[in-house]
């Protein structure tokens, strides 16, 4: 019995290591908030992603428009990495980070999270940007 324990432990152990280092990529969030939603819009994306949604700023006011080169955040003046994945190899391949990001910048944006369209659209806009 203990024989059969450690086995399965250790078949555990390497199948969390291995879901650990798997690296998403921008298809992959992409799919994923599509088959949340369904099918993705590259211009609504561009039209979500620079316009006001009742409040003072759009995701355009810290990343503008596009999206492909640093930038600084306009209250921290923070420097910003291009937010588009042609520019920047590591955006949408962690998803820890996708999900706090998304969910900090939606909040700041419109006052609440983004919907998985959102998520889809604004994405989908930003696999264009070059």
């Amino acid at each position: 019995m203990a024989i059969i324990l450690i086995k399965l432990l250790f078949s555990l152990v390497v199948t969390s290591l291995s879901v650990a280092t798997f690296a998403a990529t921008p298809q992959d969030f992409l799919k994923t908030y599509e088959a949340q939603s369904g099918k993705a819009s590259s211009v609504k994306g561009e039209q979500f992603f620079n316009a006001k949604h009742g409040k003072e700023w759009s995701c355009a006011s810290c990343h503008e428009s596009p999206p492909n080169h640093d930038t600084k955040h306009i209250v921290t003046g923070k420097v910003i990495k291009p937010l588009a994945p042609a520019n920047n190899s590591a955006r949408f391949t962690d998803e820890a980070k996708v999900d706090k990001w998304f969910k900090r910048n939606c909040n700041d944006v419109l006052n609440r999270e983004c919907t998985a369209q959102e998520k889809a659209d604004v994405l989908s806009w930003l696999m264009t940007v070059k």
